[in-house]
């Protein structure tokens, strides 16, 4: 997947972990630097859920509902593009990459079953099991615990996202230069 995307996506990286361990919080912090050093970082956040992105009175809800397969709002600030899949099967994570426009890092929250590269943020206080044991993908774990003897895994500070941050910046000019 990676060779496929990288003139579009740029690098692919994988955040998975447990619901509150801190993803958000962490891809967050990692944008902010990211973008302040000049690096053009895309998102894609998986959900479960359905997305509510207008309220229904709006014209393009209404308009959605009406049955437009896709309803364009673009403002002189920001255009959402929304797209019903009307029972279709949802879009595979290469689907959704190849939607996006091109940026040097897009950071995946989600699909964690897809074979991509990926950070763990785990927390042993919620009591779930980490992922990295199982997953194979998983290149590094953020973690608010030390690393047990047996992690076989690049261990990184949660509590330090400088550190987790130094690791990217780091991970990214190695598969710079890998792809070159």
């Amino acid at each position: 997947m990676r060779r496929e995307h990288s003139m579009r996506a740029g690098h692919v990286l994988g955040v998975v972990g447990a619901s509150g361990s801190g993803k958000t919080t962490l891809l967050e912090f990692l944008v902010v630097q990211l973008a302040a050093r000049g690096v053009l970082v895309n998102i894609i956040k998986h959900s479960h859920h359905d997305l509510v992105f207008e309220p229904a009175h709006k014209d393009s809800a209404r308009l959605r509902m009406a049955g437009a397969g896709e309803v364009l709002v673009a403002s002189p600030f920001r255009y959402a593009l929304v797209h019903e899949l009307r029972g279709a099967p949802e879009p595979t994570l290469e689907q959704q990459l190849a939607r996006l426009a091109p940026a040097d890092l897009t950071l995946v929250e989600g699909f964690k079953s897809s074979p991509i590269s990926k950070l763990e943020v785990f927390r042993p206080a919620l009591g779930q099991a980490p992922l990295y044991p199982r997953d194979p993908n998983i290149v590094a774990v953020a973690s608010d615990s030390p690393a047990p003897p047996e992690a076989g895994v690049l261990w990184l500070d949660l509590n330090a996202p400088q550190e987790v941050l130094a690791w990217l910046l780091g991970y990214m000019a190695h598969l710079t230069a890998a792809a070159k």
